[in-house]
């Protein structure tokens, strides 16, 4: 403390003279001088304007004459003050112009004192106002005194009067006057209001009869003393919890003294006010104070969830396949041993061509980089000053002659660089295994929530993104040119991070052989509808009963979040394993969903709208609650991947395509139709464009991998879609009594308690099949316990509670 107390004024000295040897900032003693010096400036102005209107009339030549010494004037302040005055009051604005003197005074004692000028701004503003109303004013009604209006006032009453006339021109002033009296004075008639109720009130108070002075009206003035000068003896100690008041001295004058005992023996008066477990009442010895004190609330520090979780742990959602086990590395090949092979005559040969090129354009180029992808190499160059970016990109095609490579791709500026990039193809390209990239630590570290391995960038490094996230995904690309392998990247990405329990994929297959591997592992990971016997999709007419079985899911899944409370599955999900969701009450651990169609255009071709608005629905409203698409298609054209796709699907992944007009469709810019194919691909989710060799996962490595998960205990089922009955499904309302389901009235009883119709809630509650549930429902709906099919709406409940219920089977019983 004391070497701080020793070097803090040598700070000082230094801030000072720092402060000193900056001219260009103002000193505290410059503010004083300059305000000094406006004060002073004041002062003069108001003797030259008082004596402007004493000698005036003789110092009119004089202000003429002002280079001639020998012109007298009678000006207190010369013939400096002698012009001021003219300037500002015969020619400017007359009387009015004392209100300068008011603001450079002001402005002055404002910076003497070191008081922010921006205060002033206010004042300003307000007195420039009032000096251009009060000349308009005076130049109106003294026009045969020009000195009180000025020049300026006298102006611009002519000029308002010939287009106004003398009324208009006083109704301006007048409402002039009032923005005055409102903005400035802040006068309105609420506060002319309170003050007369004010002074109504004083005046009621002084009529008031004083009960002390014998019934006569008003004071005692000689008792109102004595009271005020005791008042001041009045002491209030305080000493941690203990008070004393003394009011000894308290000793009012009182006409009629054999009434009241004159002088009271003040008590003094001592409590200690502790807290206290139960309800205690404190007072004094005469009882005159009492102060009670209320018991502390008991703190409950768990509720039921806390204890649940406290003696059994957190909910599980894996314990039922807890002997799972995750395919291992081991069943991927390996297809390359040495990594990228870097061939430096190569490099060399490629960069001393783009030299040359550029340079025949004459583009010079002060320096060039080379970063070696596994199969593309990219050239990073920094032109010479001055020459334009766009020159350099309109010699993409004399560049690529000049490589004679199969297509390059120049990148203008590379975001977040200052350079120039040049991708070139290499000559041997590496081939880039699933084994790396799954393998790699930036996957296996991954804390994303759908981590998915695509590749590996130019610069080597392996591209992981999150699928929930992005949050759907749109792949496109003409045929062989590794579509196909980027969804089996994808899918195995998922099978290697995710337990059963936590990810369903929805896999829809029009050309049926694509996906087929996956069908091995349909109770492990598959979601299916209940009356599908097969878990991949393959015939169009399903894929529209699919997706709308999907919204039917998104909604009761968004039910589920609202009784909970949340905003997404993700806050969901750990509510329900810290047991705060009782599953009693319908909830239950939602996994994530992955649609996945590997030809959209096909079901565009043959569904058309009934494919577009569910997809389109999905993609807008199911991130929040764990669906996420992924939608490939060969011919990315407008009429398939229409406006509204593309705007719901942020994230897309384009391989080479045939034309131009392809790739801008996929990716809003060009590009992709120069790729090299082979997994090339180029991915973007809104921002920019990054390259990538797609991982290669060949069909034996997957057949290895379902063939391990299939072989290990699974459930009884796949997961089950919710139904989704259309419109067009006929359902016979017509049923007798004696047909009805055993479990009829505890399904009505079900349904009414939780007032939702839905045949899966009643598979959830009875453990039945979907056949049965649906059977159920039918029945409910004939009986008009529930209304009628509403899309993907749950079905509405027509009684209210259990008595409504009773009352309707007993009068069934009845009749």
């Amino acid at each position: 403390m004391a070497k701080t107390k020793k070097t803090a004024p040598l700070d000082k000295k230094n801030d000072a003279k720092a402060e000193g040897n900056n001219p260009s900032k103002i000193t505290k003693q410059h503010k004083i001088v300059f305000g000094s010096l406006l004060v002073l400036f004041s002062i003069a102005l108001l003797f030259a304007f008082i004596s402007f209107f004493i000698y005036g009339q003789q110092d009119q030549s004089a202000v003429r004459e002002l280079t001639n010494r020998a012109e007298i004037v009678h000006n207190w302040l010369g013939k400096f003050g002698a012009f001021l005055a003219d300037l500002l009051v015969y020619k400017g604005f007359g009387i009015a112009a004392f209100i300068f003197v008011r603001l450079f005074f002001l402005t002055g004692i404002y910076m003497i004192l070191g008081i922010s000028l921006g205060k002033l701004k206010n004042i300003w503003f307000w007195d420039l106002f009032v000096i251009i109303i009060l000349s308009v004013l005076f130049g109106f009604f003294a026009t045969s005194v020009p000195e009180l209006g000025g020049t300026i006032g006298y102006e611009l009453n002519l000029f308002l009067q010939d287009y106004i006339g003398k009324t208009g021109t006083l109704l301006i002033l007048f409402f002039g006057l009032i923005i005055y009296i409102i903005f400035k004075i802040k006068l309105s008639p609420e506060s002319i209001q309170a003050f007369f109720d004010t002074t109504k009130k004083e005046m009621k108070a002084v009529s008031i009869t004083n009960p002390l002075n014998n019934g006569k009206s008003g004071y005692n003035l000689e008792e109102f003393a004595v009271v005020e000068e005791n008042l001041d003896d009045i002491h209030l100690k305080m000493n941690g919890s203990q008070f004393e008041i003394n009011k000894e001295a308290l000793k009012p004058t009182i006409s009629n003294s054999s009434d009241i005992n004159r002088d009271p023996v003040a008590k003094p008066l001592a409590m200690q006010v502790t807290p206290v477990a139960t309800p205690e009442v404190i007072s004094n010895a005469d009882d005159s104070f009492v102060i009670e004190t209320a018991p502390e609330e008991d703190i409950i520090e768990e509720n039921l969830a806390s204890r649940l979780v406290a003696d059994f742990g957190l909910f599980d959602p894996t314990l039922d396949l807890s002997n799972y086990k995750f395919p291992t590395i081991d069943l991927l090949k390996e297809y390359s041993t040495g990594g990228i092979t870097i061939n430096q005559e190569e490099l060399e040969e490629n960069k001393n061509r783009i030299v040359d090129t550029l340079r025949n354009y004459k583009i010079e180029i002060a320096q060039i980089k080379a970063t070696v992808g596994p199969s593309v190499t990219l050239y990073e160059i920094v032109p010479e000053a001055g020459i334009r970016i766009s020159k350099i990109k309109s010699l993409e095609d004399d560049i690529a002659l000049s490589l004679s490579a199969l297509g390059i791709r120049i990148i203008a500026p590379i975001p977040g660089k200052g350079t120039i990039g040049i991708e070139v193809p290499n000559k041997n390209p590496t081939m880039v295994s699933m084994k790396s990239v799954i393998g790699s630590a930036k996957f296996q570290e991954a804390e994303m929530e759908l981590p998915i391995a695509l590749g590996k960038t130019i610069s080597n490094e392996t591209f992981v993104v999150d699928l929930a996230k992005m949050p759907h995904l749109l792949m496109a690309g003409a045929t062989g040119q590794g579509k196909s392998v980027g969804l089996n990247a994808v899918l195995t990405s998922l099978l290697y991070k995710k337990h059963p329990a936590e990810v369903k994929f929805v896999l829809v297959d029009p050309k049926k052989v694509e996906l087929t591997l996956f069908n091995k592992i349909e109770r492990h990971y598959l979601a299916k509808l209940p009356d599908m016997d097969d878990a991949i999709i393959t015939d169009n007419a399903k894929v529209v009963n699919t997706l709308n079985s999907l919204c039917v899911e998104m909604d009761n899944r968004y039910s589920l979040l609202k009784d909970a409370m949340v905003r997404n599955i993700k806050e969901y999900n750990d509510k329900f394993k810290a047991r705060k969701l009782n599953p009693e009450n319908g909830h239950r651990f939602l996994p994530y969903i992955v649609l996945v169609v590997d030809e959209f255009a096909d079901l565009i071709m043959t569904a058309g709208k009934e494919v577009e608005v569910p997809i389109a629905r999905l993609a807008q409203l199911a991130r929040a609650i764990g669906i996420h698409l992924i939608i490939a298609t060969q011919r990315p054209s407008v009429n398939v991947i229409t406006g509204l796709i593309k705007a719901n699907f942020p994230a897309r992944i384009a391989f080479r395509v045939t034309s131009k007009i392809d790739s801008r469709t996929i990716l809003d810019t060009q590009g992709a139709d120069q790729l090299i194919g082979r997994g090339d691909m180029l991915y973007t989710n809104g921002n920019d464009v990054v390259r990538v060799q797609c991982a290669f996962i060949d069909t034996p490595e997957v057949e290895k991998i379902t063939d391990f998960i299939g072989s290990q205990k699974a459930y009884a089922t796949a997961y089950l879609l919710p139904e989704f009955v259309g419109e067009e499904s006929g359902i016979n309302l017509d049923m007798d009594i004696s047909d009805r389901d055993t479990l009829f009235r505890e399904a009505a009883e079900i349904i009414v308690n939780a007032q939702q119709g839905s045949a899966s809630l009643l598979q959830r509650k009875l453990k039945l099949g979907y056949n049965r549930a649906g059977r159920l429902i039918d029945q409910l709906e004939a009986a008009g316990i529930v209304g009628p099919f509403e899309g993907s709406k749950a079905r509405s409940v027509n009684i209210l509670d259990m008595s409504s219920l009773d009352q309707f089977f007993n009068n069934e019983q009845n009749n």
